[in-house]
């Protein structure tokens, strides 16, 4: 089995190669890719391996720039140490989502997976099963975990009006006015929630069945008026205006 690591980390990538190594099927680590760059670039000219074990935060970018860039048509297994990019995952050929610090449980449930997945049926009928699995799961209600006092709670992601940047600290605010702090900066929460929350600039993340109304403000801006007591003025730049007022509209 042909396996390619994706993964920025030395230590991440030492660790993942001997918990391979340990596991009771037989292995090749045929390359190990440390940026979107490097990655995009091997892809592109190389098809001869079997797995794909990737990391989902790199240097230069999230590993799914990757998969939107090259046409990849073998099952990946994506190890984070955040839980929140299940969906993307499964949505770009994910066959197992593995959270760090790896075990040799783990890695060794994935290949488990993959080769019973691989025994009994092709590729193209593997993937076909993916995008079933996250079509599925794109029709879901998404929770985003939260942080209130000493507990971590889910929240339903429709019940959020607005994602937003308060001195430095992620945070919600709900319809029904609730805020919370979020662990997870918005670049992030941007590539989950993108179909739903529109990102009217760097601070602010929309919910579409928040925005009341729209008006025009200065130098082509749009001002932005929510539903909700909000306390601050969300403003849409002159060029991400057109693609705001399509959003909203579809």
């Amino acid at each position: 089995m042909k396996i390619v690591i994706i993964e920025d980390e030395v230590m991440n990538v030492e660790d993942l190669s001997l918990t391979l190594k340990e596991i009771s099927y037989p292995v090749e680590i045929v390359a190990v890719l440390s940026s979107v760059k490097e990655a995009i670039l091997y892809f592109s000219q190389q098809q001869d391996y079997d797995l794909i074990f990737s990391d989902i935060h790199l240097g230069d970018g999230l590993s799914f720039d990757i998969f939107k860039n090259v046409d990849i048509n073998k099952p990946i297994v994506f190890c984070t140490a955040y839980d929140q990019y299940a969906l993307e995952a499964f949505n770009n050929n994910g066959i197992a989502y593995v959270l760090k610090p790896y075990n040799k449980a783990a890695i060794e449930k994935a290949i488990s997976k993959f080769v019973r997945l691989t025994q009994h049926s092709s590729y193209s009928k593997l993937l076909e099963s993916l995008n079933t699995v996250a079509n599925k799961l794109n029709h879901e209600e998404k929770q985003v975990l939260v942080h209130h006092k000493d507990k971590i709670v889910p929240v339903a992601a429709d019940s959020i009006a607005v994602f937003y940047i308060e001195n430095e600290v992620t945070r919600i605010c709900c319809f029904n006015q609730s805020t919370y702090v979020l662990s997870f900066n918005l670049d992030d929460i941007e590539v989950q929630y993108a179909s739903k929350f529109f990102r009217a600039n760097r601070q602010f993340l929309i919910n579409k069945k928040a925005v009341k109304e729209v008006s025009k403000f200065f130098a082509r801006k749009l001002l932005v008026h929510l539903t909700i007591r909000f306390p601050h003025e969300i403003i849409v730049s002159k060029t991400k205006a057109p693609q705001f007022l399509v959003w909203l509209a579809s």
